[in-house]
Parts: structure tokens; C-alpha cells; sequence
């Protein structure tokens, strides 16, 4: 058998973990040959591939990032797309597929399936935020990545007596700035399941300078004042329909600096919560989908994601997967706020 592997959508702590564990197990286990496909769905789309052995494989548990790179391509955007794909599968002797990636990856991953192509996903997002698994790998790397940051921040922000808001990743879903905001002692956490008060913000912060401590608000980039709208880096959307979001962080310091008087910074993790080495947790959780996958292979069970259920990796349906994010419960935040201020 010969196995395709490609990853897409945003890079990922964790993805080279996964390959890894792919081609180790089906080559030593089941005799299988590898094909890489590069960037993403545009890798199948164009013939665009590698071979992926053992030496290929050796050093890249460690790395972050993908050595397949990525791309935000959709395939169903692209004319004839789909005969595209299978005739590049059926050129080059591809009998399965191995898509790593998110909710935008995986729908492709799904609708796939549909035509006719076997696909096996598994799942990919610093978000968290794919259903039908608790974790996703890159997430852990992610949230310790920012809490290590908002630590980093205290210190500077007690210095001078700020208000600092720290920005993190998360469109429409908060898991990010939750974990980071509580696990680094945020005065305040703003989820985009949650539209936010200003005046209440403010509030809060007020009461954090009047205890003499400095104020840390982690805020999600997709976080929404009360009747207030996104805040764009630019208003021109990708091949799955996504538009760039960014700058809540220094519009919501502006708006405290002008209502307290107080000086008030905005700091953007941006991408530095996608680089570098996936923690050890990570590491684990993409290898045991990796080998998951490899089996799901084996047993022709295609259209189908590996997930995390409690400690065990499952399969679920990939339009189970891919039905609804998942978003932080109201009960989640509201354990959190008891801390606010």
C-alpha cells in the first residue's frame, strides 16, 4: 500500500510528531511506502510531493512547524479540483490519505470521503476548538507559550504602574486566552463566546491599580465589546471564507488608558504562539494519533478522525468532527470570573 500525508491550514507545534509516527508505524509495521504532499491540499492538487522514509523522519519529533509546510488551498475552490486530486492519487499510486489539520482541512477531509477518495484525518489546532475530541495537539504548546509570556508581563507592568493587554489567538472560539489568562493570573479574560462590558473591564482594572497591583488582560482576538464589531487586520477572506482578525488588544487599551487616566500597553503574541517546539504533552498526543491513524489505515476505515476521549484515542466520523466548534461553556467562564479584578 502507499500512503499520502499532508498537512494544512495554520502551522502547528506538533505536526512533525504525527508524521513521524505515520510513516515509523506503516513502514515498519505494515511494509507501506510514503508520499508527502507539500502545502497543504494544494500538494495532491498540482502533484506537488516528496517520498517519506524512516531517514526522512529520524530528527523531526523535536521541530516545530511542518516539513511538508501548509497552505489554506481548498480544493472545491479550484475548477475540477476534485478530478484533479484523484488523478494525481491514481498517477502516483496513492491508495489512502493522511490529513492533518483543522476544521477547515478536515471538511475538505469530509467531503472527500464523500467523492470517493480515502482520507483519514487527524486532528490539528492551537484552538482547540475541532468537536468530537477533548484536545487537540498544539494547544498545550500554545497556552504555555502565553501564560509564559503574561508571567514575563507581570514584572514589567508592576514596574510601571500599566495596564497591560495581552492579545492571543482564538477567532471564535476562547480556549487560548482561558487557560493562559487563569494559569498566568489575568485581572481580566475576554472570550469571543462572551461579548464584553468596557465599562465593567474598566471597573475591574480600576479596582487592580487601587490594590496597588498592575492589571494583565488576556483578550481573544475575536473578542467582541457589547454592540461593537471585529477588528480587522484586513478585510479580505481566504479560500474557506475566513477574513484576518486582529487589534482588539490595542483598541481595548486605548479605550482603558482614556477612561482611568492610566497608562495602558497592548501586547500581540500573534504567531509566537504557533512557533517553535511542541511541549512534551503535545508530543505524546500527536504521536498517539499518528499511530492511531496508521491503524484506522490498516483497517480501511476511511472517513474517519482519531480523537482524544478522557485518556484514549477513538475514531469518530470526520462529519461528526466537523458538524460545530467547540466553544468554551458559559459555566467555564463563569468559574474563571471569580478571580476578575
Amino acid at each position: 500500500m502507499r500512503v499520502g500525508v499532508l498537512t494544512g491550514g495554520g502551522d502547528c507545534p506538533g505536526l512533525n510528531a504525527v508524521i513521524r509516527a505515520v510513516v515509523r508505524k506503516g513502514i515498519e509495521v505494515h511494509g507501506w511506502d510514503f508520499v508527502g504532499f507539500r502545502n497543504g491540499w494544494n500538494g495532491p492538487l498540482t502533484g506537488d510531493s516528496r517520498p517519506l522514509g524512516l531517514n526522512d523522519v529520524e530528527d523531526i519529533l523535536t521541530r516545530g512547524g511542518t516539513i511538508l509546510r501548509s497552505s489554506r488551498t481548498n480544493p472545491y475552490k479550484v475548477d475540477g479540483g476534485v478530478d484533479k486530486i484523484k488523478q494525481v492519487l491514481a498517477d502516483q499510486g496513492v491508495d489512502a490519505l493522511i490529513a492533518i489539520g483543522g476544521e477547515d482541512t478536515l471538511g475538505v477531509a469530509k467531503r472527500l470521503t464523500d467523492d470517493g477518495v480515502g482520507v483519514v484525518g487527524v486532528p490539528k489546532t492551537i484552538d482547540n476548538d475541532l468537536g468530537a475530541t477533548d484536545y487537540t495537539f498544539g494547544f498545550d504548546t500554545a497556552v504555555s507559550i502565553a501564560t509564559e509570556a503574561i508571567d514575563r508581563l507581570h514584572t514589567t507592568a508592576e514596574s510601571h504602574h500599566r495596564a497591560l493587554v495581552v492579545e492571543v489567538m482564538g477567532r471564535h472560539a476562547g480556549w487560548i486566552a482561558l487557560h493562559s489568562g487563569l494559569a498566568g493570573g489575568a485581572s481580566v479574560i475576554l472570550v469571543p463566546e462572551r461579548h464584553f462590558n468596557v465599562d465593567q473591564v474598566v471597573s475591574w482594572v480600576e479596582r487592580r491599580f487601587e490594590k496597588e497591583f498592575a492589571p494583565i488582560i488576556v483578550v481573544a482576538e475575536g473578542a467582541l465589546p457589547e454592540g461593537g464589531e471585529e477588528k480587522l487586520l484586513t478585510g479580505e477572506k481566504d479560500a474557506f471564507g475566513h477574513v484576518r482578525l486582529g487589534g482588539i488588544g490595542t483598541w481595548l487599551a486605548d479605550e482603558i488608558a482614556h477612561r482611568t487616566g492610566k497608562e495602558s500597553r497592548a501586547v500581540v503574541l500573534g504567531h509566537v504562539q504557533r512557533g517553535g517546539t511542541p511541549t512534551a504533552y503535545d508530543r505524546v498526543l500527536a504521536t498517539r494519533f499518528g499511530l492511531n491513524a496508521v491503524d484506522a489505515v490498516a483497517d480501511g476505515d476511511f472517513g474517519v478522525m482519531v480523537a482524544l476521549k478522557g485518556t484514549d484515542i477513538v475514531r469518530v466520523k470526520l462529519s461528526e468532527a466537523t458538524a460545530e466548534l467547540k466553544t468554551v461553556p458559559v459555566e467555564r467562564y463563569q468559574e474563571a470570573e471569580v478571580f476578575f479584578g
